[in-house]
């Protein structure tokens, strides 16, 4: 069966053709836009189309509010016209109108120097942070795992945490997950805004745009009262109009360099990430135009996810810690930020080098977004090849459907979604009768913390309490549904587009013989390592977090962490023909073993107190009437 996999695989394959659709027609799926929507029923048709059944879109939420850019535009138009790269933060609000004028670099390497700078960012453009020092590549962004990083995987030691779903003992390669959007470092994350009433984008179902906010949300953010930038109200035109620009702050004054003073020292990290929320909020709260910073990456490559929000200030007091965080900028009640965007590092760098030879650039931008609440819930992409003998019980492959919105979600995670996707067709393409019913899924949520794979997981089989007592935490609870004892395993690939060299076990020991046999006829695809090690960072840790076998394949990272992850250059082109190919065979073939097993696979054990379905609240009532008694004799 593995030679018709690979056959299969090999010489029909349609894994290019699938992700081609999902970047280069659909483009980004940011969750909550109707971009998404659209890319999703594309799929449910190529899923019908190839024979699955039960394809349907699987609701799940609330998640909060949908946003599409509409326009982008940012250019130097003195001393001379140069056009900027520049990439709008999701959930980012409109400028008002076309905003012109000589930005403010927050030149300020303490808290007493970015005094001399309050009072003076209302409706400005503000350079936020310093210039990124930028180095020649003498290394290569794009590498495979050596034969050194593959021995090191296959003797790690298991992971220090038993109970499923602990942190990773491998990391993830450099791809963390703060559980939303951390594009902008040294800021409070999160974002959004109400915004203008424009058109829903063409193909769009005629999702109803957010209206602006009432004044509740408005006093979250004082803004200057004479640019109403927080108010943010329905944009009449877009024409560019020239406003008054910004009066420029007097420059800083010069620090001594005869002895070094305390203050001129470098920042540890720490201080560094105070300050840089401070100068967030001084914008805020006087109500700048909008802000922009440089991006991580280089030769015109931006890397941007969401936008920075304020402090929520009821955290601590009035104005809130420095390091408090509102609600997320998806969130319906998110409030208001102010426009933001990213720029290249080359042209942010260049716009700095100006201002300190005491030139003036003058800056046009003007940026359009929408946001929709006409639904909150987002969805899962589901179809299924119905088992035999083993019907009720389950096999799961899949992968994290949603993008940022700079490039096309290509390598994050197009090329998931076309493996998981291809893995299935080729099953059904050389008519494999499974004895499991397999299943794929398809995630949304993914960016923003896990939400799509942790609400199936809860909806279909069950959810983790983490306990604790005066803040020292006990063992879990996991209270079970029936469903949970009737799924094999669940399969993700979400590294890049760089082939399967082997697959972690988190921590399942078990399983070291069966992987090595599974894994046995890839070896001359450069594919056998196994490692007890734990990786983490995306879906299977939605399943590995209540006992369920969850796993992420190891992959050569290629130009994943360098050059593509969460960037403006995630598009198609990047992908690799060679590996995607591999990636789905082998993927295949681990879900038609586990489909075809006599056995399920084996299982970690769940360190905690586990209850089943219904066990929960006849727990609850009886503690409840225990209390009443005792309250009763008293």
């Amino acid at each position: 069966m593995v030679d018709k996999i690979k056959q299969e695989g090999l010489e029909r394959s349609q894994v290019m053709e699938t992700i081609s659709y999902l970047t280069d027609v659909h483009g980004p799926r940011l969750t909550g836009s109707p971009y998404a929507k659209k890319a999703a029923n594309w799929t449910l048709e190529q899923l019908s189309g190839w024979g699955l059944e039960n394809a349907h879109l699987e609701s799940w939420g609330p998640f909060g509010r949908g946003w599409t850019l509409e326009s982008c535009s940012v250019n130097m138009v003195e001393p001379v016209y140069s056009p900027i790269i520049a990439h709008v933060k999701a959930w980012s609000p409109s400028t008002t109108r076309s905003v012109r004028g000589v930005p403010i670099y927050l030149d300020a390497q303490t808290p007493e120097e970015l005094e001399q700078y309050r009072g003076k960012l209302g409706r400005a453009i503000v350079l936020i942070s310093p210039p990124r020092q930028l180095e020649a590549l003498f290394d290569p962004p794009a590498k495979r795992k050596t034969e050194e990083d593959l021995l090191r995987l296959a003797n790690a030691n298991p992971p220090e945490s038993r109970e499923p779903g602990g942190r990773s003992e491998s990391g993830r390669g450099g791809r963390g997950r703060g559980g939303a959007g951390d594009a902008s470092r040294g800021g409070p994350d999160g974002g959004g805004s109400s915004n203008t009433s424009r058109s829903a984008p063409s193909g769009a179902e005629s999702p109803t745009p957010t209206t602006p906010a009432d004044e509740s949300r408005a006093t979250e953010v004082p803004p200057a009262a004479e640019t109403k930038v927080s108010e943010n109200p329905a944009r009449e035109t877009n024409e560019t109009k020239e406003s008054e620009p910004p009066e420029q702050p007097p420059q800083p004054p010069e620090k001594p360099t005869e002895k070094p003073t305390e203050a001129m020292q470098p920042l540890d990290p720490r201080a560094a990430a105070r300050l840089q929320a401070d100068k967030w909020q001084m914008a805020f709260d006087e109500g700048a135009a909008v802000v922009l910073e440089p991006g991580r990456g280089d030769g015109g490559n931006v890397f941007v996810a969401s936008v920075v929000m304020p402090r929520n200030s009821s955290d601590q007091g009035e104005q809130g810690s420095r390091f408090s965080r509102g609600p997320r900028p998806w969130h319906a009640d998110a409030g208001f930020a102010i426009p933001q965007a990213v720029l290249a590092a080359e042209h942010y760098n260049r716009l700095v080098r100006m201002l300190e030879k005491g030139i003036k650039p003058t800056l046009d931008v003007d940026i359009v977004c929408q946001f929709y609440d006409d639904d909150p819930n987002s969805f899962n992409i589901i179809a299924e090849i119905p088992g035999m003998d083993l019907k009720d019980e389950v096999v799961m492959l899949g992968a994290h459907f949603d993008s940022w919105q700079s490039g096309t979600g290509a390598t994050d995670n197009a090329v998931g979604c076309g493996v998981a996707m291809e893995a299935i067709r080729i099953l059904k393409a050389i008519d494999v009768a499974p004895r499991r019913t397999i299943r794929l899924a398809l995630w949304t949520g993914e960016e923003q913390g896990l939400l799509g794979s942790r609400a199936y997981v809860e909806q279909h089989f069950g959810k983790r309490t983490f306990n604790q007592e005066g803040g020292r935490p006990l063992a879990s609870t996991y209270e079970l549904k029936p469903e949970q004892e009737k799924i094999s395993a669940y399969y993700n690939l979400d590294n890049g587009t760089g082939r399967i060299r082997g697959i972690y076990m988190q921590g399942n020991e078990q399983l070291r013989t069966t992987f090595r046999k599974w894994l046995a006829p890839f070896t001359d695809m450069e594919s056998s390592t196994i490692s007890v090690a734990n990786t983490g960072g995306t879906d299977h840790q939605s399943f590995d977090a209540i006992g369920i076998p969850g796993f992420q394949f190891i992959q050569d990272e290629v130009e994943y962490n360098t050059r593509t992850h969460h960037s403006s250059m995630d598009v198609f082109d990047r992908i690799q023909e060679d590996d995607v190919k591999q990636a789905s065979i082998i993927m295949a073939s681990f879900v038609y073993h586990t489909a075809m097993r006599d056995e399920k696979l084996p299982r970690k054990p769940l360190n905690g107190k586990i209850v089943m379905e219904g066990q929960a609240t006849e727990l609850e009532d009886a503690e409840e009437k225990i209390v009443e008694t005792a309250a009763e004799t008293e």
